[in-house]
């Protein structure tokens, strides 16, 4: 095996380390959403047992500014990571009878800003 020279050592050391680094952060932050196949009942469910946790629901409320689209999937899934956020981001805290998942990507849109 041939011998790495002095700056090739510290480069490699560099490289690797920025990696570890930005693989830390990409994996850090997560949304708890709802599933697609959760259904209205369940996600109705979603919403009343996390707004009855401590979430501040008012966001899903009309005029909050997560209420546009007026869709229950959306709401839900506000809610549902509001709950996740605030209950030590376990898997348990986004399992709801399994009708959550995790999404990498930020859901936020517009003026509705989902926590991470």
């Amino acid at each position: 095996m041939a011998k790495m020279s002095s700056p090739m050592t510290l480069l490699f050391i560099l490289v690797s380390s920025i990696m570890i680094n930005h693989l830390h952060v990409v994996s850090s932050k997560q949304w708890c959403i709802a599933t697609l196949t959760a259904t209205d009942a369940q996600l109705q469910s979603n919403i009343n047992y996390g707004c009855s946790q401590g979430v501040d629901c008012s966001p899903i409320r009309p005029g909050g500014s997560c209420f546009i689209p007026d869709k229950l999937s959306n709401h839900a899934s506000f809610v549902m990571n509001a709950y996740y956020q605030s209950h030590g981001r376990t898997k348990e805290a986004c399992s709801f009878g399994n009708t959550g998942t995790f999404a990498a990507t930020d859901p936020s849109f517009g003026a509705c800003v989902y926590g991470s």
